[in-house]
């Protein structure tokens, strides 16, 4: 079994996710007493989270080149970031290091075309559903049309994240407001799926509250992650 190193802490709560699904993943597929092998770097959130709202993308993009780095000294074979917005500094962590980093939207892209959803609804924070490292990814390389919600919903998914769901807050009406959220996107947009495009949303909801088919991308990349290590 090979060692992942992840790149945690953004925010931990979804990072305790990971840890939990990585080692439940390993001891359903080997049976007994296995468990994953893990190198973990936590950050401090807020560190990470003021320079994402200032714009200040490199100086985000050093702190985890340089987590990185220290994962794979200390004897990390794969890498894993733990969060869907910080694949935005995907390359710059990937051209620092010699180990694969194990891209989440890869991992959500074969699987929202393994399950034949061509317009999945994006449910993201402000930068993944703005900007296009993720979705012009998902574009270019799976030939999927995400769909994100227009300025009012992308505003209540983003502030639902940082305001309750970083802090361990889940409350019935957030879910209630998501829910009416991609309930306007299947009317009006026509999505066929829906994509919980930020590691926290987990928290909030699941496959069970809707009628498509629900990617949780936390899930999603701690079983490519698994594959990875047993391969």
């Amino acid at each position: 079994m090979k060692t992942l190193g992840l790149i945690g802490g953004m925010s931990w709560e979804s990072t305790a996710i990971y840890y939990r699904l990585l080692n439940e993943i390993v001891r359903e597929r080997l049976g007994g007493l296995h468990s994953a092998k893990l190198l973990l770097w936590s950050f401090d959130f807020a560190e990470i989270a003021e320079r994402q709202h200032a714009g200040d993308w490199a100086g985000a993009g050093a702190l985890l080149v340089e987590a990185a780095r220290r994962l794979e000294a200390g004897g990390a074979e794969g890498l894993v970031i733990c969060t869907n917005t910080m694949h935005k500094l995907a390359g710059d962590v990937q051209a620092a290091i010699s180990i694969p980093l194990i891209h989440i939207a890869d991992a959500t892209g074969r699987a929202v075309v393994a399950a034949s959803v061509k317009r999945p609804a994006l449910l993201a924070t402000r930068f993944t559903m703005e900007q296009d490292f993720y979705k012009g990814r998902l574009a270019d390389k799976y030939g999927l049309q995400p769909i994100v919600p227009d300025q009012a919903g992308r505003d209540m998914v983003h502030k639902v994240i940082y305001d309750e769901l970083c802090q361990g807050i889940v409350k019935g009406e957030s879910k209630s407001a998501y829910l009416d959220e991609v309930g306007r996107m299947l009317r009006d947009d026509r999505v066929d799926g829906v994509i919980m495009g930020c590691t926290e949303i987990t928290m909030l909801i699941g496959q069970g509250d809707f009628d498509v088919p629900v990617f949780d991308t936390t899930r999603i990349h701690a079983e490519a992650a698994v594959d990875f290590a047993l391969s």
